[in-house]
Formats: structure tokens, sequence, C-alpha cells
């Protein structure tokens, strides 16, 4: 059952934590982690079933995945976004218009080498758009990418590649052992350190016919999806961090005031742990409600678009509220090293700062008023 897929990486925290409290620590890729869920068997959330994968349809299976994102990344932030990147990417070459054989070829290696998929999209801050060119079989890829989430594994990894061909939107399967291939190893940030989200540049790298593609028509569920996986990342950052707090407070004595004996009958620290499993309660509704009904393809795309947004507000409002407390009720003790209780923080802000919620909250307040979805372009960089 798929369900029981949920299950396996809600059992793995543990071990996550530990391994992601290292690479945190070391600022080294999560690799262990996603051996650890590969060889559970959680790339079949990555795989349609027609290939030995666990969903069907374009969106069968969404809730899971968004649920196994959160179980997670309330583990480790790090191994959430990369394992968040895998079944992203993974969809989009699923539902694109990729030759048979290759679908087949990727789905056997997610099921059987735990393979890693690359997120290699973003030229924020770059010089300019990668371009392609058509030669003799295929094509050739030029140009630099800025962020390239789960690029660490190395290897025979995939990146999923967007680029310019002939001025066209275009898509590419490329090996990260690529000779052509310049990894700067240039990730050195505040949080999400195991990402590898480093800057990569392709250079004279040849793609044979097969293995590039243009993209599919736009789903219209789409961006709500993507809206999705980011939430789920926060709202798991937000309940790791609220499990830990809990954790510390139930096996140390520790209170507000004096007056109280410990946590166990502090009212003010009741209080505030009330507030943030309230806030994390109901963005992770909201964010599982969107993802049944992108599931079911039944929904308004319209409102669900407007929804995923929420869900996206929501989600990083919460995980960032809940994580800049955990200090406040830990006390200094709960500031050491030991516990690395301020990754849960730092993850929340690196990942939040990826956009902008004021455009997201802006997006909803103008469909909100002119009941009508407002031009995406304005508000978002796509």
């Amino acid at each position: 059952m798929i369900t029981e897929l949920v299950s396996r990486a809600r059992a793995l925290r543990p071990e996550l934590t530990a391994n992601g409290f290292r690479a945190d620590a070391e600022g080294t890729d999560v690799a262990a982690n996603m051996r650890l869920l590969a060889g559970a068997g959680l790339n079949r959330l990555s795989v349609p079933v027609e290939f030995g994968g666990a969903w069907d349809g374009a969106w069968g299976g969404l809730p899971e995945t968004i649920e196994s994102i959160v179980e997670v990344s309330a583990a480790d932030g790090s191994t959430g976004q990369c394992w968040s990147a895998n079944a992203l990417v993974a969809r989009q070459i699923f539902i694109s218009d990729v030759p048979r054989e290759v679908r087949r070829q990727v789905a056997d290696e997610l099921l059987e080498s735990g393979r890693r998929l690359v997120s290699s999209a973003s030229e924020a801050g770059g010089k300019g758009p990668v371009t392609g060119r058509r030669v003799p079989g295929g094509i050739v890829i030029d140009g630099t990418k800025t962020f390239n989430t789960n690029s660490g594994g190395g290897g025979r990894d995939l990146l999923h590649v967007r680029f310019l061909l002939e001025g066209v939107p275009h898509q590419a399967l490329v090996r990260l052992d690529d000779p052509g291939l310049t990894a700067a190893h240039d990730w050195d940030n505040m949080g999400q350190r195991g990402t590898d989200s480093q800057t990569i540049t392709y250079q004279n790298v040849f793609v044979a016919d097969g293995w590039h593609f243009p993209p599919a028509a736009i789903d219209p569920y789409l961006l709500s999806a993507v809206m999705l996986t980011h939430a789920a990342l926060l709202q798991g950052l937000g309940e790791g961090a609220l499990e830990a707090t809990v954790g510390y407070l139930r096996t140390v004595k520790r209170s507000s005031m004096p007056k109280f004996a410990g946590a166990q009958e502090d009212p003010l620290i009741h209080r505030r742990l009330g507030e943030m499993s309230s806030e994390l309660a109901a963005a992770r509704a909201l964010l599982m409600s969107v993802a049944s009904e992108i599931a079911s393809g039944s929904a308004d795309p319209a409102e669900t678009g407007v929804r995923g947004f929420r869900a996206k507000v929501a989600s990083t409002t919460a995980g960032l509220r809940v994580t800049a407390q955990v200090h406040e009720l830990t006390g200094g003790r709960g500031t050491s090293n030991r516990y690395r209780f301020d990754r849960y923080w730092r993850n929340a802000r690196a990942f939040a700062s990826h956009d902008s919620l004021d455009a997201k909250m802006a997006f909803i307040g103008a469909y909100e008023v002119t009941g009508a979805l407002p031009n995406l372009t304005d508000y978002l960089a796509v």
C-alpha cells in the first residue's frame, strides 16, 4: 500500500535526524540519508505504477508524496529538500514527452540504484540563460545554473536542466559525471547546508537525441503542486522543531519562572506550545487538503492554484514562527551545540528566503479582490 511508504519515512526519522545533524555540522552532502530512503523503497513514490512505482495518473499519490516530504523534513531540512527535488523532478520527467525507453531507464535507476535527480533550473544572479544548439545526433548545452539542489551525490545522478533551444524552452537529462560539467562546490550557507545547491557550469555538454525534449503542455495543477512541495518542507521543519522542543522539556528541569517546578507545571510554556501546535496543525490540514484536491483531478484549477499559494503561506509562516521560538522555550542550555536546535530556524529561514512570501500573499489578495487569477509572471519568476 502507498500509505505504508509514508509510515516507513516516519519510522526512519531518528536515523535521518542523526545523519542530518552531522551533515549540518560538517556542511556535507546528505548521501547517507538519501541511501536510507532509497533502501526503504521510498523512491517508489517518485515512479508511476506502469514502471513499478506507487502512483497512477499525473498526480496520483501526491498526498502521500507531500506527507513523506513533511516527515523527512521534520527529521532534517536538507534531506527534505533533496527528497522533494527527487519527487518533483521525477513527476516532471514522467509527465513530459520523454521517450518511453528513457522513462523506463530513469524508473529502473530510481528503484534499483537509488539514483538522485537534480533540479537544475535557477539562473538567479547568473550571467544569462543557458542555451542549446543542435548538432548531429543531439544537442550541445552551454551556460551556468546557479542553484542545483541534490547535486552532492555526483556520479551517474541526473540533472534535469532547463534551457533555451532556438529561443524556445527545452529540457534535458545530463549525468553529473559528464566531463563538460564543472561543479563549483560553492554552497556554504547558514541553512540547508547538506543540499549541495551549488553552481554548475555546462560547457559543450552533448546530449543525445531522446535525452532532451520540449516541456510538457502546462499542467493546470503543476504550479500548485510545486507550492505544496515548498510548503511541506517548511511544515516539516516546524513539526520537527516542536517535537525536539517538547522532547527537551520532558527531560530537563526548565520553567519560565521559579514558582513552577518544571515545564510540566508551567502554564506559560503550555500556552506557547499550544499555540505552536495549533498553527502547525492548521497549516498541515490545508496542505493535505490541497494535495488531495490535486490528486482527484476534479478540482477547479484556478481555485486550487490559489489554495496552493495559501498552503505555502500558511506552512511557511508556521514553520518560521515555531522554529524561531525553540530557544525561548529551551533556554540558555538549549543553545548548546550538543543539541544544535538552531538548525531548525537556520534551515527554515534559508529555504523561506528562496522567494518572496509577500508576493504570494499579494497574489492571493489580488484574487480575492478581483475574483480572477492575476498575471502570474507579475508576481513570480517562472
